[in-house]
């Protein structure tokens, strides 16, 4: 078994399909059909269903993919982290953030990373826990930073507690509701969430449910930051974010927070990472100034 047969089956799941994953490589699609193959004899199995749209993982392939997935990442961090401790800064950091750390923390901590490590490809992945956990374990995810899973993750990962965090209403600047200091003063707006780990509608209900006020109604879903800034600015729509959306230069002239009186939680914000996967240099650099912005 050869690290690169290991490396080809990656590009395939990664790419979805052997003509994608060839170019990625660069390679010939033949050569990368011959190396497939040659790693199935090898193994007895098939890793692969062929199917007309593309290749698939089969039962056994996920399995295997599992690991082989966390060998190649590892190899590729071990020969970054090489080269960095020798002074050479190439290399690829790989981060997950939920939303809060995109607006609240990236602004001020990428010109203090691209300053010290202006080689280093940084690749920034938006999402929740959830959906990265698989990318964490498997070391293709150097880190995460964001909101915290209701429940702590599985052994095999460690959460680090940030900070608490708050929320806000935000709405466009000029909404006829932003003076507005009490929740019961929004019954009438319609709303837009952003997806979480759980149920962010559930919350948004539970919120005006205990302030003895009628369910709000939401007819607006984002799962980026994009999305919710282009509905917010562009609509009367509301939305319950991170507190930090009220300092964000890039939507500080088309969106304002709502000063209400009443203190709005917001999921803890967390760092979580495999303790048994030393980060590179710069990948622990640039966690160390994420973490600077928490004061």
């Amino acid at each position: 078994m050869k690290l690169t047969q290991l490396s080809d089956m990656v590009a395939i799941v990664e790419h979805g399909s052997l003509r994608a994953a060839a170019r990625h490589l660069d390679v010939p699609q033949p050569a990368l059909t011959r190396s497939v193959r040659a790693l199935e004899r090898e193994l007895g199995v098939a890793l692969f269903q062929r199917e007309v749209k593309g290749m698939t993982l089969t039962a056994l392939g996920h399995l295997f993919h599992r690991r082989a997935s966390a060998i190649v990442n590892e190899v590729r961090r071990a020969r970054d982290e090489l080269g960095q401790s020798q002074g050479d800064a190439d290399g690829t950091v790989v981060a997950g953030m939920s939303i809060m750390p995109h607006v609240g923390m990236l602004p001020r901590s990428l010109p203090v990373f691209r300053k010290r490590y202006p080689k280093i490809r940084l690749r920034v992945i938006e999402g929740l826990f959830p959906d990265l956990e698989e990318g964490l374990r498997s070391g293709s995810i150097d880190f995460y930073i964001g909101a915290a899973p209701r429940i702590a993750p599985a052994p095999g990962l460690s959460s680090e507690l940030l900070f608490r965090n708050t929320r806000a209403v935000v709405c466009r600047k000029g909404h006829p509701l932003a003076k507005a200091r009490r929740l019961k003063d929004l019954v009438s707006a319609q709303w837009a969430t952003t997806s979480v780990d759980y149920n962010a509608e559930e919350d948004l209900q539970q919120l005006f449910e205990g302030q003895g006020l009628p369910v709000p109604q939401v007819v607006f879903q984002a799962r980026s930051a994009l999305s919710i800034m282009v509905g917010l600015a562009h609509s009367d729509l509301l939305a319950l974010l991170p507190v930090q959306w009220g300092q964000f230069p890039l939507t500080k002239d088309a969106l304002q927070v709502i000063p209400l009186q009443q203190r709005l939680p917001a999921p803890d914000i967390a760092l979580i990472r495999r303790p048994d996967l030393p980060l590179t240099p710069a990948a622990d650099f640039f966690c160390d100034v994420m973490r600077r912005q928490v004061a």
